[in-house]
C-alpha cells in the first residue's frame, strides 16, 4: 500500500539499497516505476531518477524503452571480477602498507569499527557497503586518480555479485579478513598486506555459490517491506 510520500529521494533510494543489497529480490525482477511509485507515494519521475541513480551505481540494470531490472550476474562473472580485483588490489595494499600515515591508519580504524557494528546490528546492506568503501579507501590512499576509478568500478560489479552469490553469514568472515588487512598494513609490511589482501578476495571467491532459483520475476512488496522496517529501525 502507498507509503504517503513519507520518503525523500535520498530515503527511497537507501531503501531500495537495502532490498537490493540484502539479495531477497530474484535477479532479472522488473523494477516498474509505476509500482515502485505507488509503494512510496511519489511520482513516477522521482522514482526515474532513484532508478538512474542505482543504475550508475551498478546495483542494477536500465535500458532505453524497457525499463529497470535487477541485474542477473553469471557465477563466471564473479570469478573474472575476483580476478581482476587480487591483480589490482594486492599492488595497492604494497603501496599503501610502504607509505601509510598515522592520520591514514585512524581512518581506516574508525572504517573498521563501522563495519564491526554493522555487522553486530545484522545489516546486510550496510556491511556490503561499508565492505565495498574499505577496498574503495585504500585506492584513495594510493593519490592515483586511474587506480581510484578502477577501483570504483570493480567495487560497483562486485556488490551485487555478493549479494546474490554469498551466504548472509559470511560478512563476519569479511570483517575478520579486514583486520587481517589492516594489521598488515599497520605493521608497515608491504608482503604481508599484499598477501593478506590477496588471500581475502581469494576467500570471498570461494565463499561464491550459485542461486538455485531461476532469474525471472518477483514480487517487490516482502523484500521492500523489510528494507523499509530495517530503514525506519536505523532512524530510530
Amino acid at each position: 500500500m502507498p507509503m504517503t510520500g513519507r520518503f525523500d529521494d535520498q530515503a527511497i533510494h537507501a531503501i531500495l539499497s537495502e532490498a537490493l543489497l540484502s539479495g531477497r529480490l530474484m535477479a532479472g525482477a522488473k523494477l516498474g516505476e509505476q509500482r515502485l511509485a505507488a509503494v512510496f507515494g511519489v511520482t513516477r519521475e522521482r522514482i526515474r531518477k532513484v532508478l538512474l541513480r542505482l543504475g550508475h551505481e551498478r546495483l542494477i540494470e536500465t535500458f532505453p524503452n524497457r525499463g529497470a531490472y535487477v541485474v542477473n550476474p553469471s557465477i563466471e562473472d564473479a570469478r573474472e571480477i575476483y580476478e581482476a580485483r587480487r591483480v589490482v588490489e594486492g599492488g595497492i595494499a604494497w603501496h599503501v602498507a610502504e607509505r601509510l600515515s598515522d592520520e591514514q591508519q585512524t581512518v581506516l580504524r574508525a572504517h573498521f569499527t563501522s563495519e564491526r557494528q554493522a555487522h553486530q546490528h545484522r545489516s546486510r546492506a550496510d556491511s556490503v557497503r561499508l565492505s565495498g568503501e574499505f577496498h574503495i579507501l585504500l585506492a584513495r590512499m594510493t593519490k592515483n586518480e586511474f587506480v581510484i576509478r578502477t577501483m570504483q568500478e570493480l567495487v560497483a560489479r562486485t556488490s551485487m555479485l555478493v549479494a546474490f552469490f554469498e551466504d548472509s553469514n559470511a560478512s563476519e568472515c569479511a570483517v575478520d579478513e579486514h583486520e587481517e588487512i589492516l594489521l598488515a598494513l599497520e605493521s608497515r609490511n608491504p608482503a604481508a598486506a599484499a598477501h593478506a589482501m590477496m588471500a581475502h578476495l581469494a576467500l570471498i571467491e570461494t565463499r561464491l555459490h550459485p542461486r538455485a532459483a531461476p532469474a525471472g520475476k518477483a514480487d517487490l512488496l516482502p523484500a521492500l517491506n523489510a528494507a523499509i522496517e530495517a530503514y525506519e529501525a536505523r532512524a530510530k
